[in-house]
């Protein structure tokens, strides 16, 4: 499936209202009209009830670059940039992740050198989604003179900017996830995050972003019980509905309980952040817990439907594939519960000590 969503973009930009899902939370002008974390997380998990691709790209959007621009940029990178993302007049990507660095990103290795008037940007970057049809791009690179992670919004023609697709996904296939490669790409000062001079200054936006991650996981997870309840009551076997059996009940009945403790859990959650009050931890938690419950019911859903759970003609398939991307992205389960255990025990094996 070649470029699966650069030939729907002027289409979406005609006929969808943006404001539903792409705007980002507690943020309001520049078109963005300040949706809170609970209507902005119900909105995500909607759209990935449906599809989980959109659902990210949104993210990408508005949780991640256009959030990133709103509490970190200047008012004039605001006034340039934010209302042609917001109605879609341009697209956005946000590129963090490296070949040799996913969880560990902090430890980041593209570098930006100051020049006269502005910075060069070079490194390579890994799975941006958007990436392939991004007009602007937010990348994180480290700076030469500090040795701290900053921001820098480049512009998607830049010369020296090299972007390819990565192909054979199973998962997310309409996401475009690409390799980024920065060979002396020119910065203007103009276009420097100001307030994202070092990793830290990133950490609540990317604690947020895990939030509305899990969020696309209950949408997933939503959509996948949709469809088996409407496939057992449909499909006979043995003379008889599928969903008169006594283990099909008990799974759907256990796929219920989950959605409904992942839901309430992330709705605290949202409640805790436009509170001020959500801690990094707390963020993490939400995350790997609530990605590992989808996982569960996204596979009992697919355990329902037999040999058409694994075929692209039924909803649960794909479902199944995209779960596995979501429970990976924004931290995978296993760094976000070091994450936690971090900060309720206030020791950090996250980093262990060389044996070597």
């Amino acid at each position: 499936m070649e470029n699966e969503v650069a030939p729907i973009i002027p289409k979406v930009r005609e006929n969808v209202k943006p404001w539903i899902t792409l705007f980002p939370p507690s943020f309001q002008g520049h078109g963005c009209p300040g949706l809170s974390a609970t209507a902005y997380a119900i909105c995500i998990s909607e759209v990935a009830r449906v599809d989980a691709s959109i659902a990210s790209f949104c993210l990408v959007q508005s949780c991640l670059a256009m959030l990133c621009i709103a509490q970190l940029g200047s008012e004039a990178q605001k006034d340039k940039y934010l209302l042609s993302l917001s109605k879609l007049h341009k697209v956005c990507a946000y590129a963090m992740t490296e070949p040799d660095y996913g969880s560990d990103a902090s430890s980041l290795n593209t570098v930006a050198r100051k020049v006269p008037g502005g910075w060069v940007l070079n490194g390579r970057k890994r799975w941006p989604g958007n990436s392939s049809f991004a007009d602007v791009l937010v990348v994180l690179a480290r700076n030469t003179s500090t040795n701290q992670v900053n921001g820098f919004i480049v512009n998607g023609g830049s010369p020296g900017l090299k972007i390819s697709k990565i192909e054979n996904k199973v998962s997310m296939r309409m996401v475009q996830n690409c390799d980024i490669e920065l060979e002396n790409v020119f910065v203007s000062d103009d276009d420097r995050l100001p307030g994202a001079n070092s990793f830290q200054d990133l950490v609540n936006l990317l604690a947020f972003s895990r939030v509305m991650a899990a969020w696309v996981s209950i949408g997933i997870a939503e959509g996948v019980y949709d469809a088996c309840q409407r496939y057992l009551g449909d499909r006979k076997q043995f003379g008889v509905p599928l969903a008169a059996f006594q283990l099909n009940q008990e799974k759907l009945v256990r796929m219920l309980g989950n959605i409904q403790a992942m839901w309430l859990l992330r709705w605290r959650l949202c409640k805790l952040h436009s509170s001020s009050k959500m801690t990094i931890g707390q963020a993490s938690l939400g995350k790997a817990w609530i990605t590992k419950q989808a996982r569960e019911t996204v596979a009992l859903g697919r355990e329902l439907l037999g040999g058409n759970g694994i075929v692209t003609d039924f909803h649960i398939g794909k479902a199944f594939c995209d779960m596995e991307t979501v429970y990976t992205y924004e931290g995978s389960y296993e760094v976000n519960a070091l994450i936690v255990a971090r900060e309720i025990t206030s020791i950090s094996s996250i980093r262990p000590t060389s044996r070597l």
